[in-house]
Order: structure tokens, then sequence, then C-alpha cells
């Protein structure tokens, strides 16, 4: 069973940090690339940020860049999300995505889905 479960989520103050955790199995992680999505209420799930299978691409969104870094352990089978200089506007549910290298460059060709994390950030 292809599964992927997120951790980390957390009420931070405004400029704090977190660590999101991403954590699959089920499926052979080596070969997918991995995405961070958000949806605040009331918003559309909005891409955060993604790395591919073997690390040479990453993206963020103009809005994380310079506060977020994406990393992944293959041999732990789990990818993370480092969220330092937190903002209220970065409140949202967390989920992290497995598919093809191509989500990392737009495709929203998603083939798996973690149930998501909320993470609030109070001014």
């Amino acid at each position: 069973e292809v599964q992927l479960v997120e951790s980390g989520g957390g009420l931070v103050q405004a400029g704090g940090s977190l660590r999101l955790s991403c954590a699959a199995s089920g499926f052979t992680y080596d070969d997918y690339a991995i995405a961070w999505l958000r949806q605040a209420p009331g918003k559309e799930r909005e891409g955060v940020s993604c790395i591919s299978n073997s690390d040479e691409l990453t993206y963020y969104e103009d809005s994380v860049k310079g506060r977020f870094t994406i990393s992944r352990n293959n041999a732990k089978n789990t990818v993370y999300l480092q969220m330092n200089s937190l903002k209220p506007e970065d409140t949202a549910v967390y989920y992290c995505a497995a598919g093809p290298r191509e989500i990392c460059i737009g495709s929203k060709l998603y083939e798996a889905w973690g149930q998501g994390t909320q993470v609030t950030v109070s001014s």
C-alpha cells in the first residue's frame, strides 16, 4: 500500500521555525519526486516546494524562497521541509505528494498524497 505520512506541524509564533517530515512507504521511493503543497482556509491548494528523486531539481514558490529548504534522505524514505522565518500567511494544512519528476516543473500528475499536517503561525 502506497502511503505518505506527514508530521511536524504545530503552532509557532511569527519568526519561528518548524520542520515538516514526509515519510513514505509501499513504493519505490527513490523513483519519485516529492512535493509539498499547502491549503489555507478559503484558498486553493498551492505548490510550495518540490525535490526530484535524484535531488538535481528543486522548486520553491516565490513567497517561501530564502525561508524554506527542502531535502530528502532516501535511506530513510523521508523528505523534509525546513521552514524558517515563518509568517502568519504561511498558516495552512501542508501536504506532501509523490509523482514523476515533472511535478517539480508544473505537472500535477501526483500519484500519492499524505493526509496533511496543520501549520499555524501566530502574529
